[in-house]
């Protein structure tokens, strides 16, 4: 007996941390955007502690240090800022930030659907999910000939996607997982 809770509790310990790495792994590739809702504090300096909802600019101030450009940062990475630039007048000062709500994270699907619009999505949402989201495409829809508008370093691109061979199984690769301001057009 004793044998199985061992087991049982190591199984857990490793589930724990595979779920720990897995969010921690997220963290890490999640970038900051307008509107997401963070909150930065410093360890034993309450008034250090602030919720701040991210501008359209990107740009937030804090406390002695002044604005800090968030767009883009991931969260060590601004956590990892505020505490370098508070060594100065806070010693030993340690920052911590939460994303406690992600709403810069949207995608939108635009034309022959059932229900177009502005959608929520993850890091791992890809287009047959945002296509699910807005209800299908609709009778009239030209399923061979959506396609995704991206923005990437300042260039608009254009990504086809053929949803009767995603449907059937073909061509899986097309179904790439959609990122921040995507837009599916479906004809």
């Amino acid at each position: 007996m004793k044998q199985y809770i061992k087991c049982f509790c190591l199984v857990i310990l490793l589930t724990c941390f595979g779920i720990a790495s897995n969010t921690l792994a997220q963290e890490s590739r999640y970038t900051i955007g307008p509107g997401d809702f963070i909150e930065i504090s410093v360890w034993k300096d309450e008034s250090l502690t602030k919720q701040i909802v991210v501008p359209p600019d990107g740009v937030i101030a804090f406390p002695l240090i002044g604005d800090i450009d968030v767009s883009e940062l991931t969260v060590p990475q601004l956590r990892d800022t505020v505490s370098k630039k508070l060594k100065d007048f806070v010693t030993d000062a340690t920052a911590t930030v939460m994303i406690l709500g992600a709403r810069s994270m949207n995608a939108y699907v635009v034309g022959k659907v059932n229900k177009p619009g502005q959608f929520p999505i993850t890091m791992d949402t890809n287009v047959m999910q945002i296509l699910a989201m807005a209800g299908d495409l609709n009778a009239f829809a030209s399923a061979g000939n959506i396609i995704i508008l991206r923005e990437e370093k300042g260039k608009a691109i254009k990504i086809p996607f053929n949803y009767d061979d995603v449907k059937k199984g073909r061509k899986l690769e097309q179904n790439i997982n959609l990122k921040r301001g995507d837009v599916v057009v479906v004809p």
